[in-house]
């Protein structure tokens, strides 16, 4: 397991500015769906990047202004809602242009001592982005000048306003407008959200195992005396990266043919899921869920117009007991997964819409792994005009699970995630072992395999 690099305090020559956007804006309230504001999104996607160049800050600024006309809400402040009939705690964006937050900041560490260990993120690369109310600001910007004269880039755009796809979209525009000025977006930017209002009466047709709503198989109910969440929450967290090689993840999907076809998220979802469980020693009949984020602009009737950046997802929910997962093939938790996808159709959606409007339930976290894949949305091309990032991550290790994408090699994931000190290292040995039997055989034949195998547990 690779170290971790403490950051050096950054210095700050100046106060953080507010960018506003370069010309009048729309002065209005933007409503937020049921999707957007709910409870467990009200944070901020913190991505981190790291450059070999940096752009100069005068540039990232006026780009970034000129590209808030477009994305004007962004540059407004989240509020209670003053919608008649709303609950006092809904909220909309203040649509007033008054700006994201930009600061400028230096750093003694230079990428090179980054590149030990910019995949295990610790609590110091919170410095790398300034501390500013996220509750009421949809965009904060920390530029992080290295002494190798490259820089970090790092964004905390408000979930409540942009799902990963939309944060991608608008992450992309920056770009294209810093490196190609007095352009457009490439795709514009669509506001509305009220395509996604609830029904009048609301109608919940569905069971929403996500939520822990009469859940789909009542034969193997969660422990109430067991909340597996509460518990690692109070443990002392350890962050874990394994970097799974196109060649690993191929490996991986040879061995559930012809079984059963599957997408590289589904077989990846599994194989962590299963570990997960195992290195945590869970009870053989608890119920347990893995939730995962679907994209659902294409399964709705009709379909969310294109440049929609809101959020636009739903869970998935997979569940089973721990005994029926660990000693099953891969193949069973996998079409847990693919039925769960399956169940996500506009009537479904719809459901879950109404479910938020009646009783604002939050998803069932108990005894839940959560998954949310950022390894196809185009968050590693981004380039200002001077390269694209040599990394790009979350800025710290969460208790749910990220898979990023890994910078020159597209078909290549990271699986980021923190866990108890105490099962660390045995969820990294279940993680490496189902590639035990390949790397015995590279061996036999001359290949140096165990190379290979160490590239797993980075």
């Amino acid at each position: 397991m690779k170290k971790s690099v403490e950051i050096p305090d950054c210095h700050y020559p100046t106060e953080p500015m507010l960018v506003p956007p370069s010309s009048p804006t729309p002065n209005q309230r933007l409503y937020l769906s049921n999707l957007d504001e709910q409870r467990f999104l009200r944070f901020s996607i913190k991505y981190l990047y790291v450059f070999r160049k940096a752009i100069p800050i005068d540039r990232l600024r006026t780009s970034l202004s000129d590209l808030l006309v477009h994305y004007y809400p962004l540059a407004g402040r989240l509020c209670p809602s003053t919608g008649t009939g709303t609950t006092n705690d809904r909220l909309e964006v203040d649509c007033n242009g008054q700006g994201a937050v930009m600061v400028e900041a230096f750093t003694g560490i230079g990428a090179d001592e980054l590149a030990e260990s910019w995949s295990r993120p610790n609590k110091s690369w919170r410095k790398l982005l300034y501390r500013v109310d996220a509750s009421t600001i949809p965009l904060v910007v920390q530029v992080t000048h290295l002494t190798c004269g490259g820089m970090i880039l790092c964004t905390a755009i408000n979930h409540c306003l942009c799902d990963g796809i939309g944060t991608s979209q608008f992450l992309q525009a920056w770009a294209h407008a810093t490196a190609k000025p007095m352009s457009d977006p490439q795709i514009g930017p669509f506001h509305d959200r009220t395509m996604l209002k609830p029904r009048k009466p609301p109608q919940i047709n569905f069971a929403h195992p996500e939520f822990g709503a009469n859940s789909s198989n009542g034969s193997h109910p969660s422990s109430p005396s067991l909340s597996l969440n509460q518990f690692l929450l109070s443990q002392t967290l350890t962050p874990i990266s394994l970097t799974f090689t196109s060649s690993h993840i191929l490996h991986l999907k040879k061995q559930c043919t012809p079984s059963i076809k599957c997408t590289t998220f589904e077989m990846l979802a599994v194989y962590v899921w299963r570990a997960w469980a195992k290195s945590l020693e869970l009870p053989s009949t608890l119920q347990i869920k893995l939730l995962f984020s679907v994209n659902v602009r294409n399964k709705l009737n009709p379909n969310l117009p294109q440049g929609y950046y809101g959020n636009g997802f739903v869970l998935g929910c997979a569940e089973t007991p721990v005994d029926q997962l660990l000693t099953s093939g891969p193949y069973y938790g996998i079409r847990l997964v693919q039925l769960a996808k399956q169940s996500l159709h506009d009537s479904y959606v719809r459901s879950v819409i109404d479910l938020l409007e009646e009783k604002r339930s939050m998803p069932d976290m108990s005894a839940s792994l959560v998954i949310s894949a950022w390894s196809r949305l185009g968050l590693e091309e981004l380039d200002f005009g001077l390269g694209k990032p040599v990394y790009m991550g979350p800025l710290t290790s969460e208790i749910y699970c990220v898979f990023a994408p890994v910078v020159g090699d597209s078909g290549a994931i990271n699986v980021i995630m923190s866990v108890p000190e105490g099962v660390a290292e045995r969820f990294e040995q279940y993680c490496i072992k189902g590639f035990e039997e390949r790397e015995e055989k590279d061996e036999i034949e001359g290949v140096n395999g165990g190379e290979r195998y160490r590239e797993i547990a980075v």
